[in-house]
């Protein structure tokens, strides 16, 4: 896709001098969540209400917008918000991924929402036509260079761009978290947490924003306790590139029954709690 004239003239300047320092773009294996899409669309945690009304007023959304929601998986971004929009796209790579958010849209009887196989940087969209974009615990994983600059273009005058994360439980510091890793860590030979399976936290996303051309570019986080069963958490795990059936091949079910004794062993209630955070990286296109 090219950039426009206005496009040109306004980064031109930024990005020149610029691309020395820009970080490489990612090199994930195209199938990385193969199998995943339904654990992913019936575990992961939903981002909370308090969030998605804070972004919808930060962004002065109308029922006449538009949205964009890239690397959007099965929907969890693009389905809350379709309510408020009177179109969405929701653009996946993962034609599972796909499929599964086509599933719950008609079993939500949810019809503005256009689902697209594609790759993000591969996207053809016309300028100007969307007033928030979205990016779900992916950013990470996509050239952020070209993402960045394309959403520049695809936004209106004034539009929004939104970059939603979640920090995993494994990164929290109760014991059952500290556990669940190390047996994840005992299975799959790296510990869970590195830049390659997680989002990084999205302070360094932050200057991407702003060196391009963002203005006004702000975190914004929530914390709201949430209660795990041991088929959800499993079921999470499935839902990652690195700890799916997919990657965990023939030791999967050996995995599984390892995970959960584990767990049952540290607390027989089969419950387990943690203060949840989620939040998003905030930032307008420029209004002149």
């Amino acid at each position: 896709m090219s950039e426009t004239g206005e496009g040109k003239t306004r980064l031109g300047g930024i990005r020149a001098g610029r691309e020395s320092q820009w970080p490489p773009a990612p090199n994930f294996p195209k199938d990385a969540f193969i199998g995943t899409a339904r654990y992913y669309a019936q575990y992961r945690p939903p981002y909370p209400n308090s969030l998605l009304d804070d972004l919808r007023i930060r962004a002065d959304i109308t029922e006449e917008g538009r949205l964009l929601d890239l690397a959007s998986g099965p929907g969890r971004i693009a389905l809350a918000l379709a309510p408020y929009f009177r179109e969405v796209w929701a653009v996946d790579q993962e034609r599972e991924m796909i499929d599964i958010g086509c599933e719950q849209a008609k079993g939500a009887g949810v019809t503005n929402v256009q689902w697209i196989v594609n790759r993000a940087e591969d996207l053809e969209a016309p300028s100007r036509f969307f007033n928030l974009i979205t990016i779900g615990e992916a950013f990470h994983r996509l050239d952020q260079r070209i993402i960045t600059l394309r959403t520049l273009d695809w936004l209106e005058t004034g539009g929004s761009l939104a970059i939603l994360w979640y920090v995993n439980f494994w990164r929290g510091n109760e014991g059952w978290q500290q556990l669940a890793t190390d047996v994840v860590s005992k299975w799959t030979g790296r510990r869970t947490g590195t830049r390659s399976e997680q989002i990084a936290h999205p302070v360094p996303f932050k200057k991407v924003l702003e060196t391009y051309g963002f203005e006004h570019v702000a975190e914004y986080e929530f914390r709201v306790r949430h209660v795990w069963t041991l088929d959800a958490l499993v079921g999470f795990l499935y839902s990652t590139s690195g700890v799916s059936k997919h990657a965990l091949g023939d030791k999967a079910e050996d995995f599984e029954a390892d995970f959960r004794s584990s767990l049952i062993a540290f607390d027989s209630c089969g419950q387990y709690e943690e203060t949840a955070r989620f939040g998003y990286l905030f930032g307008s296109s420029p209004s002149h």
